[in-house]
């Protein structure tokens, strides 16, 4: 449990950021920079908690990033632009937020002498297919012709970033690479939520492909104790860990299955061509963060997916 600290979130006003700062508000002072872009913060009972602070700032703005860092034991950035669709139709947006932004992050919080700095990345990293993927495997991404893979090329320079000043400037970081997160306040992008938003209206549920593409999804719940052990306990530094739930393991058409059947939905499923170069199959290995962190997925798929079905129909998403 962290206690007493001054904690800020980069982006801490989107899907994961939110329910961190639920998670750490009561007993923490927490500041979270945001850009205002996706509130989720309108969605919890906090947003007036005295503990909060919220800045709305840029990260690719470096003095007001660095004044919100000072006086910060810890900084925790989430900010980047993500959602397939935003970084190929704007690649040199995304590489400039998700490269620039995280130096401006790790500059700062090296000069304020913060005391720890957890770099969000991505599976991403890990390329087109990969099963079983540890932390120690090579990383590797698609053609530098397709858009796509600037978001994961951005963001693995925001790995080697985070141990360049850890090495350099001795900044404690750990780097966490999340595995398809989902839950209430996914807003945007994202399978499950465009699923469930449409089962709900009884809209088609439009599968890219085939449906047979693969991937692990993790609850945001367990996605936010992992963050947490992270913060709380000091053999995380200097680490990188994957976030997932490698027994949540389903394809894309069973997916919108289940999502239609759990919704008591109507909607047919309807199969288009891909967009986007999609990725074919994408599982963690979680070991390492078990062995060190203690981490054990709590939610499985069906019980995630009722939460987050539940939570689009609260509030008529």
């Amino acid at each position: 449990m962290i206690k007493n600290k001054n904690i800020l979130i980069t982006g801490g006003g989107g899907f994961i950021g939110s329910h961190l700062c639920e998670a750490l508000v009561e007993n923490n002072k927490i500041t979270l920079y945001d850009n205002g872009r996706r509130n989720a913060l309108r969605y919890t009972q906090i947003e007036k908690h005295p503990n909060l602070q919220f800045i709305k700032g840029d990260i690719l703005n470096y003095e007001s990033l660095k004044n919100a860092i000072r006086n910060k034991d810890i900084v925790v950035h989430l900010a980047a632009i993500a959602g397939v669709s935003s970084y190929y139709e704007s690649p040199l947006k995304t590489m400039e937020v998700n490269l620039l932004g995280t130096y401006h992050a790790l500059k700062a919080s090296s000069e304020m002498g913060v005391k720890l700095f957890l770099n969000c990345s991505t599976s991403e990293v890990y390329g087109p297919m990969i099963f079983d993927a540890n932390e120690g495997d090579l990383t590797h991404q698609g053609p530098a012709t397709i858009p796509r893979w600037s978001y994961a090329v951005s963001k693995l320079a925001g790995d080697h970033l985070s141990f360049s000043f850890r090495k350099e400037t001795n900044l404690p970081v750990v780097v966490v690479r999340p595995f398809n997160i989902y839950g209430p306040r996914q807003i945007g992008e994202g399978a499950i939520q465009h699923f469930a938003k449409n089962a709900l209206r009884h809209n088609d549920l439009i599968v890219r492909g085939d449906g047979t593409q693969i991937r692990s999804w993790c609850y945001v719940s367990d996605c936010v104790n992992v963050l947490i052990a992270c913060l709380s306990d000091e053999k995380a530094i200097g680490n990188i860990f994957n976030i997932g739930n490698p027994a949540s393991t389903i394809s894309i058409l069973e997916l919108a299955k289940k999502i239609k059947e759990i919704s008591h939905s109507k909607s047919k499923i309807v199969f288009q061509e891909h967009q986007f170069t999609d990725v074919r199959l994408r599982v963690p290995s979680i070991k390492k963060a078990q062995e060190i962190l203690g981490y054990r997925p709590k939610v499985d798929i069906e019980e995630g997916l009722m939460k987050a079905i539940e939570w689009y129909k609260e509030f008529n998403l």
